[in-house]
């Protein structure tokens, strides 16, 4: 049997384990990391997982032991102490005026090390914060890391719209640039609450499906091309690419949706006028900041 662990950078190690170690599925072990010792749960891998890590080759990890009764006591302890140092240099950098939002902090098991997860728009000074947390924390070496918008997302954990949990803190590990042309060509409104995800950007599923969509595109008629409809001539002024539909307005000013099957393609102008605004694509009644949206800047660093 093989094991793994899944740390903060939601990366899942495979696990060097000595023949005589009784680990079990779901069992707290100690393991040892660049940053030290850290506390992680075994799982136990699937034949499929192993063979995607033969060609892959992620990095294994050495079990240090598995954690006793009174490690657990001392884990514990552990994350108290963290919640109240998260706090503690939240108001060191608040005193300094620093445009710091803390995500995390974590202590190494040992706790001779302790590693602060911050954003922020602009680099930050965090020279003078660096004295005050030395000497807030004696003898312990103290890692200021900024993260972007995305790693925080994917180290709080959470929901999406969808109902499951986020992609960044599932399978996700890298995170590609997104913009609101993918949910345009897609039919999605162009409202934030519909296409940005816990992070404040673009959703990363955006990329999923969209040559799908793309596909389906080249085989219907485009916005705003003439049809011949069983009822006469019309304009396209919406194309459903999941139902394989187009709506179109005919001459009389109604507005039909039709199978592919039943329009043709027609050459010239059709002078019948579409109002776009009556789209999903577009929502007039809200104003959207789309650089806002598509702001890549510190959206990801992998610095965790």
């Amino acid at each position: 049997m093989k094991f793994a662990v899944r740390t903060i950078k939601n990366t899942f190690h495979p696990l060097k384990v000595v023949q005589n170690a009784n680990i079990k599925h779901g069992q707290y072990i100690l393991v040892k990391t660049d940053k030290g010792e850290e506390v992680f749960r075994a799982f136990l891998v699937n034949s499929l997982i192993q063979r995607t890590w033969e060609k892959y080759q992620p990095e294994p990890l050495s079990v240090v032991r598995i954690m006793t009764d009174e490690d657990m006591k001392t884990y514990e302890e552990q994350k108290m102490l963290e919640v109240q140092a998260f706090y503690k240099c939240r108001d060191l950098a608040q005193k300094r005026n620093l445009v710091m939002k803390f995500t995390q902090a974590r202590y190494t098991f040992d706790r001779k090390k302790i590693t602060f997860y911050y954003t922020a728009p602009e680099r930050v000074d965090f020279r003078e914060l660096l004295k005050d947390l030395t000497q807030e924390f004696k003898k312990v070496r103290i890692d200021l890391r900024h993260i972007g918008v995305r790693d925080e997302t994917s180290i709080i954990q959470g929901q999406g719209i969808c109902g499951q949990d986020y992609c960044c803190c599932r399978f996700l590990k890298k995170f590609e640039q997104v913009n609101t042309k993918l949910a345009k060509d897609q039919g999605i409104p162009i409202t934030p609450g519909k296409i940005t995800g816990a992070c404040g950007r673009l959703l990363c599923c955006l990329n999923y499906e969209y040559k799908n969509y793309i596909d389906a595109a080249k085989t219907l008629p485009p916005v705003g091309s003439g049809v011949m409809t069983p009822e006469g001539i019309g304009k396209v002024f919406m194309v459903n690419f999941l139902k394989k539909t187009v709506n179109v307005k005919l001459e009389d000013g109604k507005l039909k949706e039709y199978q592919k099957s039943d329009i043709e393609m027609i050459d010239g102008e059709v002078n019948i006028d579409i109002d776009i605004s009556n789209n999903l694509n577009y929502q007039e009644d809200e104003v959207v900041d789309i650089k806002s949206l598509e702001d890549e800047k510190n959206s990801s660093t992998g610095d965790i």
